[in-house]
């Protein structure tokens, strides 16, 4: 669920769990709300219904598709107006990805990010742990995957090759 400085309504709770629900349309093992990229959702007093989303990257192309499929879910549940607006700051972090997400990640066969703590710069040298065999030793193949915000990494135990979702 979504936290912010009020306190939700009802309504909003349950359309923000409608909200979260939608998969992601690059990773659609995971939820937005798994992802971290649901920010708020707000009934506004004309009865339009507000959904804050904060994208991984700004830039990212898969915005427009999350604020679609959000719109879709909620008309879908008798929301008459629904406006997606993109908030930027405070800026995504791998550390909003919530304890499941990292587990379907791992379980897709994604290495997920460590949590970093929002206590600085990104370590150059981490240990990526290979999600098919366990073993951390592995190596870059290059530095972007099937979308912007993974790498493609080989383990050198069980030769596989795996993306690991970056960490931001």
């Amino acid at each position: 669920m979504v936290t912010g400085a009020t306190a939700m309504t009802p309504l909003e709770e349950e359309l923000s769990r409608l909200a979260g629900s939608v998969p992601d349309p690059e990773l659609p093992v995971l939820t937005l709300e798994e992802l971290g990229v649901l920010r708020g959702v707000h009934v506004l007093s004309s009865g339009r219904v507000e959904v804050e989303l904060t994208p991984t990257y700004t830039g990212c192309p898969a915005i427009e598709a999350m604020s679609s499929d959000i719109e879709r879910v909620l008309r879908e549940h008798g929301v008459a107006e629904v406006s997606v607006v993109t908030v930027l700051s405070p800026a995504w972090s791998t550390d909003d990805i919530s304890a499941e997400g990292r587990r379907k990640l791992a379980e897709f066969g994604i290495a997920p990010p460590r949590p970093q703590g929002g206590t600085g710069p990104v370590p150059v040298t981490l240990a990526i742990r290979c999600p098919r065999c366990g073993s951390t030793d592995t190596e870059l193949l290059s530095r972007f995957s099937s979308t912007a915000c993974k790498a493609l990494r080989r383990c050198t135990s069980c030769r596989e090759p795996f993306d690991h979702f970056k960490e931001l």
